[in-house]
């Protein structure tokens, strides 16, 4: 069942942090791989300005993730993302360590994942939320279930549901819609 709004608004406000998954969220979780054996990936121009947004009403942005390659440093460099945490295949002792370094607590994150490795993360954090074609464990699980699939601008639906539920998704977007 999903959170009620005015319970998902009233965690939202008080975050400080947005985590994310790679593989299945930011991307659609498939692999490629180049002549050279590099691993390619695809990302969502829109998930970037949803990032941007959020981290301009004051929510800071980390990824950690299982894996790791060149393409998603480029890719993280790019959005200013503050934490970037590659090759950390035991999520829940990788999300104790980041709390520690970063200052903060579970009630202070939201958490956006697609696979059981995710789960310890996500039913520890403040707000937990799921691609649409993440796995039924998962699904079943988080706070709420996106109506996009990963790599497809999940993370902008996602950061669109927060700026929202803080109130500061007008003030935020009126500038680029031409409005005072």
């Amino acid at each position: 069942m999903p959170l009620p709004d005015d319970q998902l608004a009233q965690r939202a406000r008080a975050l400080e942090w947005l985590l994310l998954d790679v593989d299945g969220v930011l991307t659609d979780g498939r692999l490629t791989y180049g002549p050279g054996g590099e691993e390619w990936k695809v990302f969502h121009v829109r998930d970037g300005l949803g990032l941007k947004l959020l981290q301009k009403a004051g929510v800071k942005v980390g990824i950690l993730t299982g894996r790791g390659n060149a393409a998603l440093e480029t890719r993280a460099r790019e959005l200013g993302v503050d934490v970037l945490i590659q090759e950390r295949s035991d999520k829940g002792m990788a999300f104790t360590e980041f709390l520690v370094a970063q200052g903060t607590s579970p009630d202070r994150v939201a958490a956006i994942g697609d696979d059981i490795q995710d789960l310890p993360i996500l039913r520890r954090c403040a707000l937990s939320f799921a691609p649409a074609d993440a796995m039924a464990d998962v699904r079943e699980r988080v706070d709420r279930v996106l109506t996009l699939r990963g790599g497809e601008g999940v993370v902008r639906e996602l950061c669109e549901i927060l700026l929202e539920a803080r109130g500061d998704w007008e003030r935020l977007t009126a500038p680029m819609l031409g409005e005072p």
